[in-house]
């Protein structure tokens, strides 16, 4: 599932794709892509109306219109943007929609026209995305806690919200209400440069181990960015042009189970929390049930 590296760097491409153009038509090809208002709704509100803004919160992608709604789009697993030119042949475009000659990618759910010709087009082979078109986005973002890479999200905070938490750091990281946009891949990544344990209680940390936390995962996040985000070996995130990210070549412990710890040389482990695979190295991050 794309996380926030990931997240910002297509709200940044979309920005010089899609920001002051016009949404002339939209063409929904599964309805359930659509989670509100309904289909014809949604489809009669956002056509002709122009995108003046493409932003973040968390890992929703928010494009504020001029009719003063906004678009917001959680691409969850396997969502993504594709934009095809005016006029274009590109071989990705594999099927026809049905009743007319378009060329259209046999995972598209959602096509929007803009006022270029150019289609943007959602694709999403496994159909957890959803599209909201609302009046006002903190319907949808408002529970989010802090943006991490944001002014509120500070060591102190970060310190105190833990104290009176029992649960294993790890899985209170990936709460969005905690904390928004962090995923399995930077909660492991920050977890290791901050040598802590995944399993251990979040409120255990010491108000160091929080600045150590605190630190690690501005820092995480702030490469993957510079990166382009994460794209692994499933191609799942791919920019609008299709370009992919960088950040794979990056990462110290994530998906890397039995090579060699970075940093003390050690074999890496993978752990299972909560269904999820977690990577650490059980030299730098000491595990709390081990005395």
């Amino acid at each position: 599932m794309p996380e926030l590296p990931e997240v910002e760097t297509i709200a940044r491409k979309l920005t010089v794709e899609v920001q002051g153009r016009t949404i002339t038509d939209v063409d929904v090809l599964w309805q359930r892509t659509v989670d509100r208002p309904s289909v014809p709704a949604f489809k009669d509100a956002l056509t002709n109306t122009s995108v003046d803004r493409v932003w973040r919160r968390g890992k929703f992608l928010v494009m504020n219109l001029n009719t003063a709604q906004s678009l917001l789009v959680h691409l969850r697993m396997s969502g993504s943007f594709s934009i095809q030119p005016a006029g274009s042949g590109q071989p990705l475009w594999t099927g026809r929609h049905a009743g007319t000659n378009d060329r259209v990618h046999k995972h598209a759910r959602l096509r929007l026209e803009l006022d270029n010709e150019d289609w943007l087009v959602y694709v999403d082979p496994r159909k957890f995305g959803r599209f909201y078109l609302v009046d006002d986005p903190q319907e949808l973002v408002g529970a989010l806690g802090p943006e991490p890479m944001g002014p509120a999200f500070t060591v102190q905070t970060l310190h105190a919200n833990l104290a009176s938490r029992r649960g294993e750091i790890k899985r209170l990281l990936l709460n969005q209400h905690f904390i928004a946009g962090l995923g399995n891949i930077y909660v492991s990544e920050a977890l290791w440069q901050a040598g802590i344990h995944p399993r251990r209680s979040a409120g255990s940390l010491s108000e160091g181990e929080a600045h150590r936390l605190h630190h690690a995962i501005r820092d995480v996040l702030a490469q993957g960015i510079r990166n382009g985000g994460t794209s692994l070996e499933d191609r799942q995130y791919v920019y609008p042009d299709g370009g992919t990210g960088n950040h794979q070549n990056h990462l110290n412990v994530y998906d890397r189970a039995g090579e060699t710890c970075p940093r003390c040389g050690y074999m890496l482990e993978r752990i299972v929390q909560g269904q999820r695979s977690t990577y650490l190295c059980p030299v730098c991050q000491p595990d709390p049930d081990v005395s």
